[in-house]
């Protein structure tokens, strides 16, 4: 579900470095949020990241 309908952009993975280096799994989730969009005129329920939402990529209905 975390994952953008524009651009795609989803979760990113690595890993949590502990201050003696000790590495262990973690992951970065994007900030995805459900929107009302228009697309072709009518309105929709979208994921969208906040990066899409400030460039104005998607219109909101």
């Amino acid at each position: 579900m975390a994952k953008c309908d524009v651009c795609g952009k989803g979760a990113h993975f690595g890993n949590k470095v502990s201050h003696s280096h000790r590495r262990s799994n973690r992951i970065w989730k994007s900030n995805v949020k459900s929107v009302r969009c228009k697309v072709n005129g009518t309105s929709k329920r979208m994921y969208v990241c906040t990066s899409c939402l400030r460039s104005g990529k998607v219109e909101r209905a």
